[in-house]
């Protein structure tokens, strides 16, 4: 009888970890990710609202975004003014997004969120334009304004 429980036990263990690699375990995964970067997102329109608001600077922006993206799991903040061009990040690279697919395949699809299409983009890790990279980035209009508001997390790094 011992021995019965125990094998019904290493039974349930196998299934239950066979269910957790699933393509729907994974499913799942991604989209908890997905939800918690449309937060943190949501939190940066938020925060760079009330910076601009109270007259910070994009330099002293740019800093809290760069220690912000140090410390935590976010590695990347692309904001943009009102035609796309990113003028608040922390990565240091200068870039502007365009609503051609042909020439900007993966960032583009933010584009709507400039018009006022959509409110929030959910992107899965593809490889981007400005250095083929494969990244997950999740955007959100702005608060006072209409710009794009990105995080992006590489991903190799999704589920360390």
């Amino acid at each position: 009888m011992l021995k019965l429980r125990l094998l019904g036990s290493i039974i349930c263990i196998f299934f239950t970890l066979l269910a957790a690699a699933s393509p729907s375990h994974a499913a799942s995964c991604e989209d908890t990710i997905a939800r918690h970067m449309v937060g943190e997102a949501m939190l940066a329109a938020q925060f760079v609202a009330a910076a601009e608001r109270n007259g910070m600077t994009p330099v002293g922006i740019n800093a809290i975004l760069k220690e912000i993206a140090d410390k935590s799991a976010i590695q990347e903040f692309w904001i943009t003014d009102t035609a796309g061009h990113a003028y608040l990040t922390n990565t240091g690279i200068d870039f502007t997004f365009s609503s051609d697919a042909a020439k900007q395949p993966q960032a583009s699809a933010f584009w709507p969120l400039l018009t006022g299409a959509k409110q929030v983009v959910i992107q899965n890790a593809r490889k981007r334009e400005i250095d083929n990279k494969i990244f997950k980035f999740v955007g959100v209009a702005g608060v006072a304004k209409p710009p794009i508001v990105q995080v992006g997390v590489a991903a190799a790094v999704l589920c360390k």
